[in-house]
């Protein structure tokens, strides 16, 4: 409903970064105050810049030179990126079984994605296709790096701090775009989408991921993201832009089996304590 027509994307994404800042920063008033250290707040930088700037900003710039389509697919490959960079920097295990489930959850991704009206317009670019699979990496990176550092504070400390270096590294990529919006002109209704994305797909969005990335492991987490265009189905269906059909209720089956599939996987502790118990 907004992009582009409306407002151009870096402008909506500095409207996330700022809004988001502002909420984090106003809930932070009513949680326990915690001290962050400087080597951390330096920590929280970086995995802003991995989180939101190098994620936010190159994609929808990758999407405006490749077609919805081809940006989706390769959205699918943020599990199976994050699974490797575990593998790498944690040492976390590829399972068989962590495979199988990583893979069934992309098939049931890709049924909705190629059984899309919506989504089978415009031509693949691979200039854009790299750029949305680099921001897919950077994100991928941040679920995996990041973990221990996110453990230490309260999800509401850690956001803060990360949206507001999210919205001063972003202010030099979006300024000319945010510049361009005439907010006097801007409808009612388009003030309530931009609030939507701004509390709800940003604010409690955020708010929660930091919660999970405490208790799950980094593939795990990341295989949540499966259920983006399970969800995106639904309620194209509830406000009738689709219509039920045997692909969708499949393709949600195939994503919830994959999530479950790799939440049965074994991590690597799991792991080392089985061969002790053999030792």
């Amino acid at each position: 409903m907004l992009m582009p027509e409306v407002i151009d994307p870096n402008a909506l994404t500095f409207f996330r970064f700022s809004g988001g800042m502002v909420l984090f920063w106003l809930a932070s008033l009513f949680v326990k105050k915690e001290r962050v250290a400087l080597k951390d707040k330096g920590l929280l930088l970086l995995a802003s810049v991995f989180a939101l700037t190098l994620n936010q900003l190159p994609f929808f710039y990758g999407l405006s030179l490749t077609s919805p389509i081809d940006a989706s697919i390769v959205v699918t490959m943020l599990p199976i990126a994050t699974m490797i960079l575990a593998a790498v920097f944690l040492k976390e295990p590829i399972t068989q079984m962590k495979v199988i489930g990583v893979l069934v959850g992309a098939s049931g991704a890709l049924l909705i994605v190629f059984n899309s009206a919506q989504q089978s317009s415009g031509t693949g670019n691979m200039t854009g296709n790299l750029i949305v699979f680099l921001a897919v990496i950077s994100f991928g990176l941040y679920l995996t790096l990041f973990k221990s550092l996110i453990s230490r504070y309260h999800p509401v400390t850690v956001m803060k701090w990360m949206f507001l270096w999210a919205t001063l590294t972003g202010l030099p990529f979006c300024y000319s775009s945010v510049a361009g919006v005439e907010l006097s002109g801007l409808r009612a209704e388009v003030w309530l989408s931009i609030g939507f994305v701004v509390v709800f797909a940003t604010f409690f969005g955020y708010l929660l991921l930091p919660v999970g990335q405490k208790v799950l492991r980094p593939t795990t987490l990341s295989m949540y993201n499966y259920m983006q265009p399970v969800v995106a189905s639904i309620v194209a269906i509830a406000v009738g832009l689709d219509s039920f059909g045997y692909q969708q209720g499949l393709a949600g089956l195939l994503v919830f089996a994959g999530v479950y599939i790799v939440t049965q996987s074994k991590s690597r502790a799991q792991l080392e304590a089985e061969k002790q118990l053999k030792g």
